[in-house]
Order: structure tokens, then C-alpha cells, then sequence
């Protein structure tokens, strides 16, 4: 009986470091799955392309690249109040027409928190 609760035990914190880990930001991990956003998002230069430049995405109100085309509805998200934290973020790359109904950025969403925790974690580097 002692075993038996020694084993479990130790599968439940096998269990909970390889969770953390699986949950850990990983900016390394979010560079290789930004490639999908390269096409139409330079993260690191002021540079706009199909979509706006990212560099110091974070903390920015939508809708607020100089000279950038946005759709109404982004500008109109900015105007509102809309600031890209982390969660708002997060939420955008969740779905984007979920979270700016009427934006015009051509992109589905991630399938995954972690790529999109991930991808965030990339964007942080590029500040």
C-alpha cells in the first residue's frame, strides 16, 4: 500500500512539471509558428506590408500604425478603447473576426493557447 502512494505520488508531480512545461511561453517556439503571420506582419521593423508591423504590438491602441489603412471596424475598436495586451491578444489571435467583427485581416485564428501563448511571447521579444 505504501508503494502504491509513493507511485502516484510521483506520476502526479511527473504529471504537473511536464504540464508547466507544456504551458511555459516559448519564444523560440512562437518565431516558427509566427511564419503563418510573415506573409501580411513584419514583427521587427517598422515596416507595414499587407497588415500592419507588429514591433511593440503590445501596449498599442488597435487601429494605431501611422499611416496604415485600417478597416473601420479596427479603427473603430481603437476608438473604443481597444489595447493590445496580452489578453486582448490573445483573444484577436484566437479568432479575429470574433474579437473586431468586421476586420479585414484574411487569417482564421491559431488552433491552440500555446501557439498563441507562444506567438505572444515572440511579439514581447520584439519590442
Amino acid at each position: 500500500m505504501k508503494s502504491v502512494r509513493h507511485l502516484t505520488a510521483l506520476l502526479l508531480l511527473a504529471t504537473t512539471a511536464t504540464t508547466a512545461t507544456a504551458f511555459a511561453q516559448d519564444a523560440k517556439h512562437g518565431r516558427q509558428v509566427y511564419r503563418a503571420c510573415l506573409p501580411c506582419h513584419v514583427p521587427d521593423a517598422d515596416t507595414n506590408k499587407l497588415g500592419p508591423h507588429l514591433k511593440g504590438v503590445l501596449g498599442r491602441t488597435a487601429g494605431g500604425v501611422e499611416g496604415f489603412r485600417y478597416s473601420q471596424a479596427m479603427r473603430d475598436a481603437g476608438t473604443g478603447g481597444l489595447v493590445w495586451d496580452e489578453k486582448a491578444l490573445s483573444e484577436f489571435l484566437s479568432s479575429p473576426k470574433r474579437k473586431v467583427p468586421g476586420t479585414s485581416m484574411r487569417f482564421w485564428g491559431f488552433w491552440t493557447q500555446s501557439e498563441i501563448d507562444d506567438v505572444i511571447a515572440y511579439l514581447k521579444t520584439n519590442r
